[in-house]
């Protein structure tokens, strides 16, 4: 048996022995006896005895192990600019301290924190200021519009807010602080505090806000006279965090995420997945509001010793397509994760990767891409010019570490383009027909995982059992629903092709718009694309593409649209019946990179449509809709 083969059927057949195990890397003030409790299945419980606290394994058991002096968080801002290395004894102190101005402002364990940052190193040392107190944190992706601020608030219930006067993007600065006031307006529950962190680039200060039921203070006032505060045990099943789930429409899904669970998981992962361990220099091109930027750039490295990077600004245009390549070269990275549009960007910019050849990368040994597909094309240009493995990996919000994965640290196995690989120790993902029987290998169905899901996962929906059963649980029983579809080859590599309300019925055929991205995005002339399933009157659905060219490529649109239709007619068949292709300047994507089909779709069809909260930028889809001839509603 392979390595991956030993520890993949432990994990399924004796995981209170494998996740023992694995949490014997955790400093515990209790350690748990047990790990698993199914007691009230099928929601489930990891460590139920255990007792820690995240904020001191992320940082004083490794000053106290005598690497104080190593950095913990190299803040690079391509926007300010500005660098900033913080030791890991440098990083502790601000965040004792930081606990110590939220413990005098009332915070104790169990209570609700909504950290609302840009960027900046504050919102990493808020976060484990909250995990130091026992405190749940629930951070809102900085610049999100006051009434979705003001419906995290209702949902949180939260006793303090912390945020800064604002965050800058190329062109253009975001103003937070007269967000934040709206939203306390609006919310019916507002905290009773909020805390301002104060840039000089930014106009605005706590003093000018007083006119809301809460109490304003500036972070730096705060900090000068507050004792540091000592970490506070707490259960292992007790919650670390709450992220809401960006969602279109309704009210946004707040996932619970725990603190035993999370640490172990997040250990393991760093040391398996992506073989970053003590004193190793990781960067990950997320954002904090992200569940990858709690996960990968926040804890993940700092419980595994490592050194993480934390940049503000964008892969290309901050100053240009070198940006990911300078901070490579400058901070020694050995692995960085980042989303495939980001990557899609680069290329776009930097085709033939001429920004590549002024920097010295030697320090880089992988790439690793989640947050969507990696079609086959990008996956092919980045392994090209990187010379490097380019690695795909699966995972949502929800499971908050890979579901499927290559395992780098633990048993590297061959990469097969358009394929995460494996299923991870402890995710026994299977895959289902619409009754929830298991399919061949190679045929298309649900994604699901047989519960219980591994240590780390969800532990359900804040304040919202019911919802937390309806939309994951109660669907196949026994399995949680990934909302996925794909299929598993015959050697056990799993293929995720999107959404599951990404597959369309074509005159009663289910295609997936996935596996047409992927022949689309083949085209030497495509820099990205998207396809989606627009109404119509003979087939009920039909697919239309939509494709950005990529920097300096010149084509005839009728010319392109011949060679894509044909191109999915050989890889697809007739039945794709694909026959539509726009080209577009941009495709709208939500601020985490996700391309926004269903508003696309919407369009497309002459729909009423909204412009999702989460949105990059709202002028590509004004774009799209004059394009198409559409309008809002």
């Amino acid at each position: 048996m392979s390595s991956y083969d030993e520890a993949f059927r432990q994990s399924v057949d004796d995981p209170e022995t494998f996740w023992l195990s694995a949490a014997q890397d955790v400093e515990w003030d209790s350690a748990p006896t047990r790990a698993l409790d199914d007691s009230q299945a099928p929601s489930y419980r990891w460590f139920p005895d255990g007792a820690l606290n995240t904020s001191y394994n992320a940082l004083d058991r490794h000053v106290r192990a005598g690497r104080g002096d190593q950095p913990a968080l190299i803040w690079d801002s391509a926007m300010v600019p500005a660098k900033l290395t913080y030791t890991y004894a440098e990083l502790l102190d601000r965040v004792a301290t930081f606990a110590g101005a939220l413990r005098e402002q009332g915070v104790v364990a169990g209570d609700r924190v909504i950290i609302y940052m840009p960027m900046i190193p504050e919102a990493a040392i808020a976060m484990l200021a909250c995990a130091r107190l026992g405190a749940v944190h629930s951070v809102v992706f900085g610049g999100f519009a006051a009434k979705e601020l003001a419906t995290r608030i209702d949902d949180a219930r939260p006793v303090l807010l912390v945020t800064a006067s604002g965050g800058l993007e190329p062109g253009r600065t975001i103003e937070y602080l007269p967000m934040v006031e709206q939203a306390l307006q609006l919310s019916q529950t507002p905290p009773h505090t909020v805390i301002v962190k104060n840039r000089e680039q930014i106009p605005g200060a706590a003093a000018d806000y007083k006119t809301s039921s809460a109490a304003w203070f500036d972070w730096d006032d705060l900090i000068l006279d507050a004792a540091p505060a000592e970490p506070v045990s707490v259960a292992a099943t007790d919650p670390l965090y709450i992220l809401y789930t960006s969602g279109t429409t309704g009210k946004p899904k707040g996932v619970v995420r725990d603190n035993g669970g999370h640490a172990v998981a997040l250990m393991w992962s760093m040391r398996n997945i992506y073989d970053i361990g003590a004193g190793d220099v990781w960067w990950t091109a997320s954002d904090v509001g992200w569940v990858v930027g709690h996960s990968y750039i926040v804890y993940g490295p700092l419980l595994a010793g490592a050194t993480t990077v934390m940049y503000e600004g964008k892969p290309v245009g901050t100053p240009d397509a070198g940006a990911f390549w300078r901070i490579i070269a400058e901070n020694g990275v050995k692995a960085l994760f980042t989303a495939p549009t980001a990557i899609r960007a680069v290329r776009k910019a930097d085709p033939n990767a001429e920004e590549l050849k002024k920097y010295s990368i030697d320090t880089l040994e992988t790439l690793f891409a989640a947050g969507e597909r990696l079609d086959p094309d990008t996956y092919e240009w980045a392994t090209k010019v990187l010379e490097r493995p380019v690695v795909d990996h699966w995972w949502q919000t929800e499971t908050g570490w890979a579901i499927v994965a290559n395992m780098r640290g633990l048993d590297p196995m061959p990469l097969k383009s358009g394929s995460p690989t494996v299923p991870v120790p402890g995710y026994r993902v299977e895959v289902v027909d619409a009754e929830g029987k298991p399919v061949q290998a190679n045929t298309e169905g649900n994604i699901v995982i047989a519960l219980p899901l591994p240590p780390g996962t969800l532990t359900g929906l804040w304040n919202d059992e019911e919802r937390y059963r309806r939309s994951y649980l109660d669907t196949f029983p026994g399995y949680y629903l990934t909302g996925d579809s794909g299929f598993i080859d015959e050697d056990g590599y799993v293929f995720v092709l999107g959404r599951s309300d990404d597959v369309i019925n074509v005159a009663g055929h289910r295609l997936s718009t996935g596996s047409m991205e992927a022949v689309v995005a083949g085209h030497p002339a495509v820099a990205e694309c998207a396809v989606v399933g627009i109404r119509d009157e003979l087939k009920g659905q039909r697919p239309s593409g939509y494709v950005v060219l990529k920097a300096g490529v010149e084509i005839d649109p009728e010319t392109l649209r011949q060679e894509l239709v044909a191109m999915v007619r050989d890889q697809i068949g007739a039945v794709a019946t694909f026959r539509d292709v726009t080209v577009v300047q941009a495709l709208p994507k939500t601020r985490s990179g996700k391309i926004l089909r269903k508003t696309m779709r919407q369009i497309a069809d002459h729909e009423q449509y909204s412009v999702p909260s989460t949105i990059e930028d709202p002028a590509v889809l004004e774009a799209l809709a004059q394009q198409l001839g559409s309008q809002e509603g």
